[in-house]
């Protein structure tokens, strides 16, 4: 960053002196664009520069020269804390207390989300559907190491004229730190084995330890999508436990996980076991490989009892990131006990006479019109893995982050 640069920031934070010195730098001419600001910044103590006369404002400046302009601004009663925050640390070696900057802000933040989506399978199954969904974030601070987040949700459909719609507080969670386990409680989103087990609302608390090499731990309760659909497993279950281990061998990140859902199905003492390995190769920045071997319970359930998930994707459009793009593409092959309430939007299981499982494959691309408006079409064809059922499905959504 060159000093120019940072006298402009020095000047929004306010710093004012009731006399300038004349020219107090050798290399910073009367007719310099920056003179009076320089003079300003200097008369009130703020600047030095480097003892020899000379400014150097064509120079990189260093975080430890910042954090000192930061310091001294901050003694003369600038408002700074942004700036304070950003540079804590440096400020910190150099014996600056920055105590409680939260405190002199607001502690709550709020943030929203507006999704339009359409949703199209044909006249042989639901037809179309389409729904207005708005969310609003809630994140609070609690202190240094745990913080609150809630959510309230509103979903409009918008198929026919009777103005059906849902508003409901789903989640509501906290997120903290107790030694060297982070944990997360309350009711928040599960998306387990990378959605292909489960993707949706959970009441309970999780554990999760390791950086490296990762383990979580899970217990609590299932729960219904969140939307105005509902397919028959996504009922809700008792004693949802779960486990995750997860770690990297450079390029390769690999992972297993264990999940037991107990009353699943909306059919009392009928359980669902599942375990999964997965790995994914990221061959460069942008394209990356995945596979995943399921495994269920076959004597609960008709038909197979594993499956597998392939993936490849390219890309990834980013909602900061106007004209940022990606591309994803799956293939399925699941028996009907490996998987509770699966992450995908097309029709999977809910066509079928009798719970077969599913196969086929989906394709989607997402692209950022305009920073935070992403837009995405996906395209399922997927079939029964027992007798001729088949569904294509059309989905596209547009989502709109504030």
């Amino acid at each position: 960053m060159k000093k120019s640069l940072v006298l402009a920031m020095a000047m929004a934070l306010g710093v004012t002196a009731s006399a300038y010195a004349a020219n107090p730098f050798s290399d910073v001419p009367a007719g310099h664009w920056a003179y009076d600001s320089i003079n300003k910044l200097a008369a009130a103590g703020v600047i030095e520069g480097y003892g020899d006369s000379t400014f150097g404002g064509d120079k990189l400046m260093t975080r430890y020269e910042m954090a000192q302009i930061v310091a001294k601004a901050m003694a003369k009663g600038a408002n700074v804390d942004k700036l304070a925050a950003e540079f804590a640390d440096e400020l910190d070696n150099l014996g600056v207390r920055v105590a409680n900057l939260e405190k002199k802000a607001d502690n709550v933040k709020v943030t929203g989300e507006l999704r339009y989506h359409y949703k199209d399978d044909g006249a042989d199954i639901n037809g179309y559907a389409t729904e207005l969904r708005s969310r609003i974030w809630v994140n609070g601070q609690i202190n240094d190491d745990w913080t609150y987040t809630g959510m309230l949700e509103n979903i409009q459909d918008l198929k026919n004229d009777k103005g059906d719609e849902t508003t409901k507080f789903q989640r509501a969670y906290v997120n903290g730190k107790l030694g060297g386990v982070k944990v997360q409680a309350g009711r928040y989103h599960s998306k387990l084995s990378e959605g292909n087990v489960y993707d949706s609302r959970f009441d309970g608390v999780q554990a999760s330890y390791g950086k490296d090499v990762k383990l979580t731990a899970g217990y609590g309760k299932a729960a219904h999508t969140t939307g105005l659909e509902a397919t028959p497993k996504n009922a809700n279950a008792k004693d949802t436990y779960y486990a995750e281990l997860s770690g990297n061998v450079g390029k390769l990140a690999l992972a297993a996980g264990y999940y037991n859902y107990e009353d699943v199905k909306e059919a009392k003492d009928v359980d669902d076991t599942i375990w999964t390995v997965g790995a994914n190769y990221a061959f460069d920045k942008n394209f990356k490989l995945g596979a995943m071997y399921l495994n269920g319970d076959q004597d609960k359930y008709e038909g197979d009892d594993d499956g597998f998930v392939v993936t490849a994707s390219y890309k990834g459009a980013k909602a900061a990131k106007a004209g940022s793009w990606g591309l994803v593409a799956k293939y399925y092959d699941q028996g009907f006990s490996t998987y509770i309430d699966h992450t995908m939007n097309g029709y999977a299981d809910s066509y079928t006479d009798a719970d077969q499982g599913f196969k086929g494959y989906s394709v989607a691309a997402n692209y950022t019109f305009a920073k935070n408006i992403v837009g995405q079409v996906e395209w399922y064809d997927l079939e029964a893995k027992e007798g001729n059922k088949d569904a294509q499905t059309l989905w596209s959504q547009v989502v709109f982050t504030f």
